[in-house]
């Protein structure tokens, strides 16, 4: 039988050519380009930053509980290991793409430089609503995302953890899956695991404690008396909460909290366990107190979170996702300190715009390091089979953060520059120091 020819495939429409809207990898390698060149960093180094070592795709296949088979496509990504082998999370969430991922990693790399832990940065994720599987599929597709990874991750190369929608249990599964995968006993392969399989004390509350670490380093600064500041949290999962929890407990009034389906704002603040207790009766952020098993309603106002963005406030804290505060509503921001518990809530277009209005930023990089310096207490621990209680975690914790912060501020305040240029600057030359130790083009050249 005669073949037929192919139809001639017919010209695309002309249209005309619009830039590209920059991605969130692209905002941060231009971040990084900006900072690192005002800072006089060796142009080597900062080309050697602006892309990943390696980047794993994959598509993975889960058998769902009605017998069919569903593929998520998936990622891991090792930015920079020059430092010691990459450390990331593994998100959960249906907005994950390569250039999130890759951005993460990045940011993981200058984290963990910045508060001088000997890791590199990397990052990984799952494009999927994890609300609507059940749990067993979670975890088939947990040990599928292993089965993909087993020969690109390892306790000497990339040690994921928890982040956005996966927690201890999901790091529980994936490192046993890594150990049958290798057939042998690995704890050290994946933190944030739980504690009967390995993990640490102080895991789960080491993000919001670390932020509050530093809060509390900017607070002494600033003179701040904590009975007269108003805080509002975007975020109350586990970072948010915990770290609304301590503030509080220090005497500061949170006046706003929000999760993903919006917020709640009263001028009088809110008893953030109660709040917490109905989230997690409820799912849902109410304003609440309660006195035992009673809570009763406060008065309060219900608010979306661009609103509790904007609202006026001395202390806010971006603890969702990134890129929440941009050209769009900069201008609206009124809060006096603005603290990153998510990973860039900030987008660079706006950093200066910030700072010549006074409004001091303490960085991602610098403000949610608690958590990579609670996995890298696990990992050591692992490692050696120890355990440590949680007295010792939370003393090892105050000493590595409230140390970073100081070096930042000093470096900030002798050179006249935003935070976040002082957390990046200092990032940066400890990567270089340690690139310059394998040799640059500079000692090449002699």
């Amino acid at each position: 039988m005669p073949v037929e020819p192919l139809a001639p495939s017919r010209p695309a429409p002309t249209t005309p050519s619009t830039p590209a809207t920059p991605t969130v990898f692209d905002d941060a390698v231009a971040r990084l380009g900006r900072i690192g060149g005002e800072a006089g960093i060796e142009e080597e180094i900062l080309e050697s930053l602006r892309r990943p070592a390696a980047t794993l795709t994959a598509n993975l296949p889960v058998r769902m509980d009605d017998g069919s088979t569903r593929y998520f496509e998936a990622f891991r990504c090792r930015y920079n290991d020059v430092r010691g082998p990459a450390k990331g999370g593994i998100r959960f969430h249906p907005a994950v793409d390569r250039e999130e991922v890759q951005a993460l990693a990045l940011w993981m790399t200058l984290k963990c430089a910045v508060v001088d832990l000997p890791y590199g940065g990397g990052k990984g994720g799952v494009v999927v609503d994890p609300k609507s599987l059940s749990r067993m599929e979670v975890e088939r597709l947990s040990r599928a995302y292993i089965r993909a990874t087993a020969g690109f991750i390892g306790p000497d190369t990339d040690i994921p953890a928890p982040d956005v929608y996966t927690n201890e249990r999901i790091m529980g599964w994936m490192a046993d899956e890594y150990e049958t995968i290798v057939g042998r006993k690995a704890p050290a392969v994946i933190t944030g695991k739980p504690l009967a399989l390995g993990g640490s004390h102080g895991r789960e509350e080491a993000t919001g404690r670390g932020a509050w670490l530093v809060i509390r380093e900017l607070a002494r600064s600033l003179g701040w008396q904590p009975s007269s500041i108003r805080v509002a949290v975007q975020g109350f999962g586990n970072a948010g909460y915990h770290l609304a929890r301590l503030l509080q407990q220090d005497g500061y009034r949170i006046v706003a909290l929000s999760d993903s389906k919006g917020g709640i704002y009263s001028e009088k603040g809110f008893d953030v366990e109660s709040v917490r207790c109905e989230k997690l009766a409820s799912k849902e952020v109410r304003g609440v107190y309660c006195e035992g098993s009673v809570c009763h309603v406060v008065d309060h106002e219900r608010i979306s979170n661009e609103e509790l963005l904007e609202l006026d406030v001395d202390l806010l804290v971006p603890a969702a996702l990134e890129g929440v505060i941009g050209p769009a509503n900069a201008d609206r921001i009124r809060a006096r300190v603005i603290a990153e518990v998510a990973n860039g809530p900030v987008r660079g277009e706006v950093d200066r715009e910030l700072f010549e209005r006074g409004v001091i930023v303490l960085p991602d990089v610098l403000t949610n390091a608690g958590g990579v310096t609670v996995s890298y207490f696990e990992w050591v621990q692992n490692r050696q089979g120890l355990r440590w209680p949680l007295d010792e975690v939370r003393r090892r914790l105050a000493e590595i953060l409230p140390a970073a912060f100081r070096e930042v501020h000093g470096l900030a305040r002798s050179e006249g520059i935003p935070l976040r240029d002082a957390a990046y600057r200092l990032a940066l030359r400890r990567i270089a120091d340690a690139t310059a130790a394998q040799g640059t083009r500079t000692f090449f050249r002699g």
